[in-house]
């Protein structure tokens, strides 16, 4: 059997990717970007975390859109959106233009998520769900990494104008591509008979109840388990976002390291993370294989990972730059392993996979409000103390209680209706009504 399926899941992960290098480029350019502008430790917090507040507010509309309207249509709109969003950085002359070009860039790429949960749904067996979402998932750590690499060259040698306007150039490659190739396993033509059957026939976790029907927000946020979900991923985005703005300044401030060295030392974890986080996918895939993934087992690993990212309260601690170096790894790892499989037991736990990118977008948006506080307290933080100790002790401690969230509130499916007509028709019926269509 061919595993064409795969491009699907190179193409997600290249999105992924993508919106990171795009996140990260302010991080990177932060130093020389306060000295032009003439910007604090507070009103950097401030810009790093200006694009989430746009992300936040538009995730459930995008949720809310891609269930109704479909992947291909929403993940063109936003990377067009952000991409553009972010070669205008560059042009940016005052701060309220830079503020404006992160807003549009955090509304843009509020598609991305919902929309790798909604094509994983659609596209992978059930049973390869923890492994895809690890891959989709490891495209957040790859882009920092080469961003780090490739955009502290940039800024060095070309300044931060031009770092922006080739950042955002590469979104348009991937949205040629993704125009060109995407479509539903229904309807793809490049895709064989067998790989469609298996696709159709084992993508679904759990059996639908008779009667079930696509559900609205306002149902489903009654389930404790998606509260559950969402806050631990707040828990620990807040950490991923702590990384993912201030690691560059961190290493700068304290460890008297240049932009270019910077750039390269933040890509080590980011880089670690991508390879082990795809590793500890594929491991709970393994773990559930003859349990299934409906009983919500998956919460275990979730709350490994996030003892794992724990580790980031040693930091203060530590001096020798290469065994912060390790300590960084180990800590993105648990990161970038609990947003993977925290996102798998979602799916898990989730009946019907036309309420999946409304509830991603939930979860997400959880996430992010924890991620939009992070970047703010930190400045904070940092203004008075004069340290960055207690920034990466809030955050060690947040990792501790997502554990517990995680093992307490994510013991039950999540209750919504779901359209047997939809989710239980058989595999074969929906190839002949694929192919009639075509």
């Amino acid at each position: 059997m061919t595993y064409r399926r795969g491009w699907i899941a190179a193409l997600l992960f290249l999105l992924a990717m993508i919106n990171y290098m795009d996140r990260i480029a302010l991080s990177i350019a932060a130093k020389p970007i306060a000295q032009e502008f003439n910007l604090s430790a507070v009103g950097m917090g401030y810009l790093f975390s200006s694009f989430i507040w746009s992300y936040a507010l538009f995730l459930l509309p995008m949720g809310i859109l891609i269930d109704k309207f479909g992947a291909k249509r929403l993940a063109s709109a936003g990377i067009f959106i952000w991409s553009a969003a972010t070669m205008l950085t560059g042009a940016a002359s005052t701060f309220a233009g830079l503020l404006t070009a992160r807003l549009v860039m955090g509304g843009g790429e509020s598609s991305t998520n919902p929309v790798g949960a909604k094509v994983i749904r659609q596209w992978f067996p059930a049973a390869e769900r923890g492994m895809v979402t690890a891959m989709f998932n490891s495209g957040s750590y790859a882009g920092p990494a080469i961003c780090s690499v490739l955009l502290g060259i940039l800024v060095a040698s070309v300044g931060w104008r031009w770092s922006f306007v080739i950042a955002g150039g590469i979104g348009f490659i991937w949205l040629a591509a993704w125009l060109l190739w995407f479509k539903d396993p229904e309807s793809a033509t490049w895709l064989g008979e067998q790989e469609r059957l298996k696709i159709l026939t084992e993508r679904q976790a759990t059996t639908t109840r008779s009667g079930e029907s696509a559900t609205g927000l306002r149902e489903l946020i009654k389930s404790p388990t998606l509260w559950g979900i969402a806050l631990t991923q707040g828990c620990n985005v807040y950490c991923q976002y702590l990384f993912l703005t201030w690691l560059p300044s961190y290493l700068q401030a304290t460890r008297h390291l240049s932009i270019g060295s910077t750039g390269m030392l933040s890509a080590v974890p980011y880089a670690v993370s991508v390879v082990m986080c795809i590793a500890a996918g594929w491991s709970s895939d393994q773990y559930l294989k003859k349990s299934g993934v409906a009983n919500g087992r998956r919460r275990n690993a979730v709350a490994i990972a996030l003892m794992v990212a724990a580790v980031v309260l040693a930091v203060p601690f530590v001096s020798d730059i290469w065994l912060l170096m390790a300590v960084f790894s180990i800590t993105l790892t648990g990161i970038a392993s609990t947003t993977s499989l925290n996102f798998s037991l979602l799916n898990d736990l989730m009946p019907s996979g036309q309420n999946v990118a409304k509830a991603m977008a939930f979860v997400v948006v959880g996430g992010n409000i924890f991620g939009m506080v992070a970047p703010i307290a930190t400045g904070y933080v940092i203004a008075a103390t004069g340290s960055y100790d207690w920034a990466f002790g809030i955050a060690g401690l947040l990792l501790l209680l997502g554990a517990v969230v995680t093992m307490t509130l994510t013991r039950r499916p999540i209750t919504t209706d779901v359209d047997p007509m939809v989710e239980a028709t058989p595999a074969s019926q929906l190839i002949q009504t694929a192919t009639r269509g075509a």
